[in-house]
Parts: C-alpha cells; structure tokens; sequence
C-alpha cells in the first residue's frame, strides 16, 4: 500500500485551506480557526487545537505536516545574532539568521537552496542553483525564530528577504510566503516592515509594483556602471542598469516607497570617490537611498573590506552630492553571518575566514 506523502500546511494561503476544509464537509470559519492557531498563537500540534473536534484534529494531522525544519547548525555572537542552518524534506538546508537591535528583531530569510545568480563578492553565488524553497520553507525560517522570541516575551518586528538565492526567481512562492506573514488574521507582520531585495529582475519588479502592498523594495546595485556590475553580478547582464532603475522608479511611483539601493563596499573595487560620484549621478532625482554595506569577509572569496576611513569618505562624498545615505552596521562577523557560510561549513567543511 502507497502511503500518500502529507503536505506542508504552510505552503497553502487561509483561501486554500478553506477550499481543502470545505471539500471535508468543515464551514469556512474552521479554517480561520486553524490559521489562527498556526501563524497567530505558532501552534504546531493539531492535538493542542482544542476548539476543534477531536475528528477534524485526526483529520488534519493525517493530511497535513506542521513540524518546523531542524536545525542542523547553529551559531550565535555576543551581540545575539544568531544563524541557523535548516534541514528541509528532500535532504537540503537553508540558513536564516536572527539580529536583535535595540527595538527591532529582524529575521533574515532565504528564498532558495543556493542561487544561480553568482555574485562575485557572495558565498552562496560561489555554491550554483539547487532549487527553489516552497513558500511554507521560506515562511517556516521566520515562524522558527518567532516561536523563540515568544519563550522571551519578544516578537519578530521584521523580514528582510535578503538571505540564500534571488526571490524574485522564485516569486509565487516569495510573494505567497510574504501574504501570510502580512496577513492581518494570522501573523499580521505590517508589510512596510517587510523588504525585499533582488538583484534587479526587471520583470519581477514590475509584478511587485502591482502587488498593492507597501513591501520595502531593495535593489542590489553594487555598481554604478555597467561595466562593473557585470563583473560583480553576472546575471546583471540580463537585465541593463537602465531597465532595472525604470522599474525601479516605477515601484516607487505605483507604492509611494522609497526604494533602498545596496551597495556593497569592495576594498580597490567599487569604493573609490570616482565610483561615488557616478553612484550619486546615477541615483540624483529617484526616491532613492543607498544603504552602503561593507564587505564582510568570506573564506575563497578575493576581496577586502575597505577602511573605516575609505567607508567615511565614500558615505560623505555621496552626501555632499545630495544623496541619501546610511550604513549597515556589521553584525555577525564572527560567526560569518554573511549568506552561505554557515552551509558551506556543514557541507564541505570550509573553514572561516
């Protein structure tokens, strides 16, 4: 007898698991009662479910798997930034990083199993495309961290998708993933406390701008030339500068959100005043704001993090030219929190940097 594998109840949005529960018969309110329990009170027992029928309770656990990913490794700093590593169904991991500040418990999530962008300056480019999480993974990482912060009192106050792979290249799932978390019957996470970030998939955005949500976008520019940024993103190369700023813009028209532009500092690369200039001449005009991001380093890659003093003067320069500019604060260095290397170490046993 083939036994039917049971599905992951996080993969499917309020709407369709009221279409599964009324195929059994349930009115539509069962649904929202079972929604409640999962991304408002983070109840993964269908037995701990006790305003439903002991009947319905044995069914969904027959039909429906709720247990988070395991955690294969983690690591954690003094600061309390903490990464983990999860293990998924098919034998993969995925990491998602936790990073408490002041007010703010900001979850980092992935959106693929690796990424088939290839980011020179990234530890996860440098591993290839494995898969696409589904969105009950992407959603699982920040429910993971959720159910840890309850145990102190505290809550996730955001998501960035900026963890493992391109989510744009994976945009049903992202986007499904994205909808629950924002869903005001459940989780209820404000969307203007959930950024995205991609490299700059034109067509992508361009289905973000119609989402009708007001989700940060953030674009991974790295470059002010197109020259460069090929070197540095190679699948840039798909999409020019060019249409990636006019989708850009037309984000920004369609939610009213200032888009962020990272920029990630590379020591004698992309750091030098000239490159600001040209950053700032690029970006004069846009609701934009550049989040200047210093290189944190990574074991095989050929980089280097420039100075605090070349970072100041990059940061001044791009405000003298009107630019808007903040930058990231490095957390989790010494655990290298930076996408990928804490997979890279379970896998192949890289060692840090």
């Amino acid at each position: 007898m083939v036994t039917m594998a049971k599905a992951f109840l996080l993969d499917l949005s309020l709407e369709e698991l009221a279409a599964e529960l009324r195929a059994w018969g349930e009115p539509a309110y069962r649904a929202r009662q079972v929604w409640e329990w999962v991304w408002r009170h983070l109840c993964l027992d269908f037995g701990a479910m006790t305003n439903l029928s002991l009947p319905l309770r044995e069914a969904l656990a027959e039909r429906f798997r709720l247990a988070l990913p395991p955690v294969l490794a983690r690591e954690q700093d003094e600061e309390g930034t903490e990464k983990v590593l999860l293990g998924l169904e098919d034998g993969t991991s995925v990491e998602a990083v936790l990073i408490p500040e002041e007010d703010r418990r900001t979850v980092c999530i992935s959106t693929q199993v690796g990424c088939p962008v290839g980011c020179a300056f990234c530890a996860t480019g440098q591993m290839g495309f494995v898969r696409n999480l589904t969105a009950g993974e992407i959603a699982a990482q920040v429910l993971h961290f959720a159910r840890i912060l309850r145990e102190k009192g505290e809550r996730v106050s955001h998501v960035v998708v900026m963890g493992m792979g391109e989510p744009l290249l994976n945009h049903e799932a992202t986007l499904k993933a994205l909808r629950n978390l924002n869903d005001p019957r459940g989780f209820a996470l404000g969307a203007r406390r959930i950024t995205l970030s991609t490299v700059g998939v034109v067509p992508g955005i361009l289905r973000l701008a119609q989402e009708g949500r007001q989700f940060n976008l953030a674009i991974s520019l790295h470059a002010p030339d197109e020259k460069l940024r090929r070197k540095l993103v190679p699948m840039s190369a798909r999409w020019p500068l060019s249409e990636v700023l006019r989708a850009a813009d037309a984000y920004a028209l369609a939610t009213g959100r200032r888009v962020t532009y990272e920029y990630v500092l590379l020591s004698g690369v992309n750091d030098g005043l000239v490159h600001a200039r040209a950053l700032a001449k690029l970006l004069r005009g846009r609701l934009a704001h550049v989040n200047l991001i210093p290189f944190n380093p990574a074991p095989g890659l050929p980089f280097e993090r420039p100075s605090a003093g070349q970072i100041e003067l990059f940061r001044r320069e791009l405000l003298a030219q009107g630019i808007d500019v903040t930058v990231r604060r490095s957390r989790g260095i010494r655990i290298q929190a930076a996408c990928g290397q804490l997979r890279s170490r379970h896998l192949h046993g890289v060692p840090r940097a």
